[in-house]
C-alpha cells in the first residue's frame, strides 16, 4: 500500500494521508502526475484568485481606490488578525456599505489572540472575523460599482457569479457546462472541475502572457502581483501560503484550500500544480506541496532551508512538544506514463 504521507509518533508510523498531484504548463499538457490528476474536486478557496480577477474586470478595484494589499485580501483566506479585519472594514466604509451586508458567516478566527482580546473586551464575532471576509467585501465592491442587487450576491444566478464562472471556464479551460456547483463555507458558489483544469488556471496566472495577450491576461497578472507583493494578507502569520510567497520573493503565487487543497503557480518556468489530499487532511498539504517544488527543482537549500517547518511538518502535543513528524514519500511521474500509473492505480 502506498504512503506518500506518513505521520509518525515518535519513530513509529502511525498514520498516512493519500494524495493527488497535476503539474501542468499553460498550453494545459500534463507533465507531472501523482495518483489520478484527472479527479475532480473543489479547489474551494484555490479559486479565490480568480473570483478576484472577476472583480479587477468590472473595474471596481480602480473605482474604489484599492491598493495591492487589498487586492491581495480579497483572494484571502486570512487569519483574523487586525491588519485584514482593519482592511476589510476599510472597503466597506469605501463602498458605503455595512458589516452587516456581508454574507460570510463568522467563525473563531485563526489568530486566537485576536479573538481572546474580543472576549475579554465582552465583544462577540462579527462576519468581518471570517476568513472568506475579503472575498465577501470584493465581491460587494464589484456589485455596488456595478449598480447590481447587493442582498442577492452570493446566488448563483447574479450578475457577478456569472463574471466569476466565465472567469474560470476561461482560464481553467473548461465549459461552464462542465463546472458542477455547490456551496462553499462562506455561502458562495463553489466550483467542482478536474485537478489538472485548477492546476492550469494557476500556470495561466503565473505567467499569463505566455498563454494569450489579452486583457484578461493583464488582470491575471495584476491579481498575481498583489498576492505576491502583500502575502501576509492571503494567509497571515505562520501560513503556509504567506511564507511560502515571502520566501520566493515573487516567483510563487500560492493559495490553499479547504479540505486539504494547494495550488501553485511558477513565474519562471510557467508551471500550474495542484493537489488534493484524499481524506481532506490539511496537516498533509503543506509537506506534500513542498515535496512537488523539490521535485521539480524549483527553490534553492536556503530558500527549503527557511521553511523547513513545511517540509517535514511537526508533529505536537497538547504542551507544544514535538513528538513526530509528517513527511513525504512519493515520485511524480513524468509525461505520457501519467496515464499508465493512473489505469494501474
Amino acid at each position: 500500500m502506498e504512503r506518500p504521507i506518513k505521520v509518525y509518533r515518535g519513530e513509529y508510523l502511525e498514520s498516512s494521508h493519500h494524495i493527488h498531484v497535476a503539474v501542468v504548463n499553460g498550453s494545459g499538457e500534463l507533465l507531472y502526475s501523482y495518483g489520478n490528476p484527472d479527479m475532480r474536486t473543489f479547489p474551494r478557496s484555490s479559486m479565490k484568485p480568480f473570483q478576484a480577477v472577476a472583480v479587477v474586470e468590472t473595474g471596481a478595484d480602480e473605482a474604489f481606490n484599492y491598493e495591492k494589499a487589498d487586492l491581495s485580501l480579497i483572494c484571502a483566506s486570512h487569519s483574523g488578525e487586525a491588519m485584514h479585519r482593519d482592511r476589510v472594514a476599510s472597503i466597506l466604509e469605501r463602498i458605503r456599505l455595512q458589516e452587516e451586508a456581508l454574507q460570510c458567516g463568522t467563525h473563531i478566527p485563526r489568530d486566537i489572540k485576536s479573538y481572546n482580546e474580543l472576549i475579554r473586551n465582552g465583544g462577540e464575532l462579527t462576519p468581518v472575523f471570517s476568513n472568506c471576509s475579503g472575498k465577501h467585501s470584493g465581491m460587494l465592491s464589484a456589485v455596488v460599482y456595478m449598480g447590481e442587487d447587493v442582498k442577492t450576491y452570493r446566488e448563483v444566478e447574479h450578475p457577478h457569479q456569472q463574471r466569476i464562472l466565465n472567469v474560470i471556464e476561461h482560464v481553467c479551460d473548461i465549459p461552464k457546462a462542465d463546472i458542477e456547483l455547490s456551496v462553499d463555507g462562506c455561502g458562495v458558489p463553489v466550483h467542482r472541475v478536474p485537478l489538472k483544469n485548477a492546476a492550469l488556471g494557476f500556470a495561466r496566472l503565473a505567467k499569463p502572457f505566455d498563454w494569450e495577450n489579452s486583457e484578461r491576461a493583464g488582470h491575471l497578472d495584476k491579481v498575481r502581483e498583489a498576492m505576491t507583493a502583500a502575502p501576509e494578507m492571503v494567509g497571515g502569520t505562520d501560513r503556509f501560503d504567506t511564507d511560502l510567497m515571502r520566501v520566493f520573493a515573487g516567483r510563487l503565487v500560492a493559495k490553499a484550500g479547504a479540505e486539504g487543497v494547494q495550488c501553485i503557480g511558477d513565474v519562471e518556468t510557467g508551471l500550474g500544480i495542484c493537489i488534493k489530499v484524499e481524506d481532506g487532511n490539511g496537516r498533509a498539504v503543506s509537506v506534500a506541496a513542498m515535496e512537488v517544488l523539490k521535485q521539480l527543482r524549483i527553490g534553492t537549500e536556503e530558500q527549503f532551508a527557511q521553511l523547513a517547518e513545511y517540509v517535514t511538518a511537526p508533529v505536537l502535543n497538547a504542551r507544544k512538544d514535538k513528538i513526530g513528524r509528517i513527511e513525504a514519500e512519493f515520485k511524480l511521474v513524468a509525461g505520457a506514463a501519467c496515464d499508465v500509473a493512473v489505469a494501474g492505480r
